[in-house]
């Protein structure tokens, strides 16, 4: 049995995984907050993404990467205040490639909602290009919060143990281990399947 509980296992995989994917040269995305539009006086403002870090994507989570990690409440933070614990996983939300928002086309209302979102992170000063996460939910870091978490979250406790479900609702007794699960997608992005881009 691991030491510490749950949450340092999912803490010790995190160091693992940020060191093994700094050794291999990979670069993490972007992680923004989204900002709805919103009027200021008369004039519309337009959604834009507000940049909050960056992170790699493990599947069905993202790893916070510690050098570029900006919190709205690192930003605010006194010098004296300690800084937050990292590694942060947070559960993966949606995500876009930064691009020209265009003409209205009108084919469907989602794919219109795509592009201003995918504009929306062009107006935040990503590159045409980027790819940037939003909405992201932190998965919580002590032993307490994990064991509460429902079956809606991908991440769990069974028999104490961490697992990651591949699905909404899979039960967790047939669920991978979460250090497991985290070094198989590491193990992808360092060495990707021939054809895979």
């Amino acid at each position: 049995m691991h030491e510490g509980g749950a949450a340092a296992r999912i803490t010790d995989a995190g160091i693992q995984a940020i060191s093994a994917l700094h050794a291999a040269g990979i670069a993490p995305e972007a992680l923004a907050e989204l900002i709805p539009e919103h009027r200021r006086f008369l004039r519309r403002i337009p959604p834009t993404m507000r940049p909050t870090g960056a992170v790699w994507r493990l599947g069905v989570l993202l790893l916070v990467s510690p050098e570029d990690h900006v919190s709205p409440a690192q930003k605010t933070r006194r010098r004296q205040d300690p800084a937050p614990s990292l590694p942060l996983w947070l559960v993966a939300g949606p995500s876009t490639r930064s691009a020209e928002r265009g003409r209205p086309n009108f084919q469907s209302e989602s794919r219109e909602q795509r592009r201003e979102i995918a504009a929306a992170a062009l107006r935040g000063g990503y590159p045409v290009g980027t790819i940037v996460h939003f909405d992201a939910e932190a998965l919580p870091s002590d032993d307490a919060g994990l064991a509460v978490l429902g079956d809606d979250s991908p991440v769990g406790l069974h028999d104490g143990v961490p697992r990651v479900r591949w699905r909404a609702g899979m039960p967790l007794a047939s669920s991978g281990e979460f250090e497991r699960y985290v070094s198989e997608r590491v193990g992808l992005l360092v060495e990707p399947p021939l054809g895979a881009s």
